[in-house]
C-alpha cells in the first residue's frame, strides 16, 4: 500500500513536471507579444504580480495565518526563500532581456545544459547515485560549451548563467517542504514592496508600460503574474516528488520548444557549429535517458521483491 501511495505521488510530480515545462516552453511568444515595453519594466512588473498571483492562489485553500505564519516564526527559513527569490528574479531578469533582444536561441540552449547541472547538483549536493551514463551525459555538455566558447570566442554568458541561476534554484527547491503556492507566496513577498515602489516611480514619470504599450499589451502585462506562478507552482511541486534526475530529464522539453520557436517563427541566425553543440548535448540526452530507464526498471524489481 506504502508502495502504491509513493508511487503516486511520483506520478503526479511528473505530470507536474511536464506540464510545468510544456509552458515554459511557449513562454518566449508571450515575452514577444508585450514588445515595445522594456524589458526591465516587464520584469519588475513580474515581480509584483507573480506575488499577487500566488497569494491569491493560495487563499483558495489556506488560510493568511497557514500562509504567513510559518516564515515569520523560522529565520532560516525566511532567509532560504529570500535566496530562491533572487535567485529566480536573476534567472527571469536574464530570460526575459535575452528572448525581447533576440536570443531565444542561446536562452534554449543554456536550458539545455541546466537539466544535467541540475544532476550534478543532485550527485555533490543530495549524493545521488552517480552512473556512467550520468557521467557521460555530463562530459557532452561540457564538450558544447568549449565548442561554443572557440567557435565564438566569447563565453556563452546567456546560456551558463540561465543554467547555473536555476540549478542552483531547483537544490534550494528541493530543500523545501512547504506547499507549493505558499513558498512562492515566500519567495517574492519580500521583493514585491520594492517592485511596487518602483512602478509606480516610472509610471508617474513616463517610463513604464503605460507610456508605450496598446492596450492589449497591458492586459497581457497584467496576466504576467499567472503565466509565472503556474509552472513555478507545478515545478516545486514536481521538486517535491521526483529525482533530481527526472526532473532534469522533464526539462529537455522546455528549451526544445523554446528552440523550434527561435528558429521556425523568430527566424533567428542558427549557424552548423551552433547545431553541432545543441546535438552533441542531445547524444548526451539519449545516454542520460537510458541511464534513467534502467534505474528505474531495476527500482520497480527490487519493489516487487
Amino acid at each position: 500500500m506504502e508502495q502504491q501511495t509513493k508511487g503516486g505521488e511520483y506520478r503526479r510530480g511528473l505530470f507536474a513536471a511536464i506540464g510545468c515545462m510544456t509552458l515554459w516552453g511557449v513562454l518566449p511568444a508571450y515575452w514577444k507579444l508585450l514588445i515595445p515595453i522594456d524589458s526591465r519594466v516587464i520584469i519588475i512588473y513580474r515581480i509584483l504580480l507573480v506575488f499577487v498571483s500566488a497569494l491569491i492562489l493560495a487563499l483558495r485553500s489556506f488560510s493568511l495565518k497557514e500562509i504567513f505564519g510559518p516564515v515569520l516564526q523560522d529565520r532560516r527559513m525566511a532567509l532560504r526563500f529570500i535566496a530562491a527569490g533572487a535567485i529566480i528574479t536573476i534567472n527571469w531578469s536574464t530570460y526575459i532581456w535575452a528572448v525581447n533582444a533576440g536570443h531565444i536561441v542561446e536562452s534554449s540552449t543554456g536550458y539545455y545544459i541546466e537539466p544535467l547541472m541540475v544532476c550534478l547538483f543532485g550527485i555533490v549536493l543530495f549524493h545521488e547515485k552517480l552512473t556512467k551514463y550520468n557521467l557521460t551525459a555530463m562530459g557532452l555538455a561540457l564538450i558544447s560549451v568549449v565548442i561554443l566558447l572557440i567557435h565564438f570566442r566569447q563565453l556563452p554568458w546567456i546560456a551558463l548563467s540561465l543554467a547555473l541561476s536555476f540549478s542552483v534554484y531547483s537544490a534550494i527547491k528541493k530543500t523545501v517542504t512547504q506547499p507549493p503556492l505558499i513558498s512562492l507566496v515566500y519567495e517574492t513577498m519580500f521583493f514585491a514592496p520594492i517592485a511596487l515602489v518602483l512602478i509606480l516611480g516610472l509610471e508617474c514619470t513616463g517610463h513604464g508600460a503605460l507610456a508605450v504599450a496598446a492596450p492589449h499589451q497591458i492586459v497581457l502585462l497584467l496576466f504576467c503574474g499567472f503565466i509565472t506562478a503556474i509552472p513555478l507552482a507545478l515545478f516545486a511541486a514536481a521538486a517535491q516528488k521526483i529525482t533530481m534526475f527526472a526532473l532534469g530529464l522533464v526539462e529537455y522539453i522546455s528549451p526544445t520548444l523554446s528552440l523550434i520557436l527561435g528558429i521556425l517563427f523568430y527566424h533567428e541566425a542558427v549557424d552548423r557549429v551552433q547545431m553541432f553543440a545543441i546535438s552533441l548535448i542531445w547524444v548526451g540526452l539519449i545516454f542520460f535517458s537510458y541511464g534513467e530507464f534502467r534505474t528505474g526498471r531495476e527500482a520497480s524489481g527490487r519493489a516487487e521483491d
